[in-house]
């Protein structure tokens, strides 16, 4: 059975529990997602899907691309992702796969690529605290110091420093589902998820809970 979708971010909104609360949600268009690839154990040593999301032109997939898709008798897709299962025999190349996968499940894992802020500086990309502002301070915002001694006489990889904040992969786990919405696929996850409206995010269900 497979346990992964590929989706869709809409926007954020609230509902109402069924105790009359406010839920914060981000809805999330899930699938359906066409099986394009099977891998099994005897041909390629692991049992996988390769799953598409998202109907592309021809024209815009690469030739290389295009031939997969014919082998496979597959619709192109913008998005492929390979995902594990635990019988890869029970899947055919074309088979749907939507939220229905969900309907008893409570947390998920949601990855993403995080939005981009471009280049920053310590304060906003590490919360940093702000130098002295009285007057003659040369150091409101700067890194400081980073001398070394004779060795290693670098700087270490992973210091704090300016540089590109956001646009990396990013996943966040055990979010909470809130409600499925299998007519029109649609997941309504607590809270927010990584990546930017109409982003593309990979939801599963979460392997520490439920």
């Amino acid at each position: 059975m497979a346990t992964t979708l590929i989706g869709k971010k809409i926007r954020m909104t609230q509902i109402y529990d069924e105790n009359g609360n406010v839920q914060p949600v981000t809805v999330v268009q899930a699938g359906p997602c066409q099986v394009v690839q099977v891998k099994t154990v005897e041909n390629d040593a692991y049992a996988a899907v390769q799953i598409g999301f998202d109907d592309a032109k021809i024209t815009r997939v690469n030739k290389p691309s295009q031939g997969h898709y014919a082998k496979w008798s597959a619709t192109p897709k913008r998005v492929l992702r390979e995902v594990p299962v635990e019988a890869s025999d029970e899947f055919s190349p074309g088979d749907q796969i939507d939220v229905g996968i969900f309907e008893d499940v409570n947390y998920v894992d949601v990855e993403g690529t995080s939005k981009g802020r471009g280049f920053a500086g310590m304060v906003k990309r590490y919360h940093k605290r702000l130098g002295p502002h009285s007057h003659g301070s040369k150091s409101h915002r700067t890194p400081g110091s980073a001398g070394m001694h004779t060795y290693p006489g670098r700087i270490l990889k992973g210091k704090h420093y300016p540089g590109q904040m956001g646009n990396c992969k990013t996943t966040v786990r055990n979010v909470p589902l809130v409600k499925v919405e299998k007519d029109h696929n649609l997941l309504y996850l607590r809270g927010s998820v990584p990546g930017p409206t109409n982003g593309y995010v990979v939801v599963r269900k979460s392997k520490t809970k439920n």
